[in-house]
């Protein structure tokens, strides 16, 4: 079963998704962890600027 992911957002509007400074989630550091329901995850900024979201 395919299931599309665009379908699931197409009632947000692009422009009144909330936007988060990376630098803020990791207070100026380079990692930050986010949780989502009983799943842990951390948020990595690269030496050349990039985002890794890792479980």
């Amino acid at each position: 079963m395919v299931v599309s992911v665009a379908k699931e957002f197409d009632h947000f509007s692009v422009e009144k998704l909330p936007v988060y400074e990376a630098q803020d989630l990791t207070k100026g550091g380079y990692l930050a962890k986010i949780k989502l329901q009983d799943q842990l995850y951390t948020l990595r900024i690269t030496r050349s600027g990039k985002l890794i979201l890792t479980k």
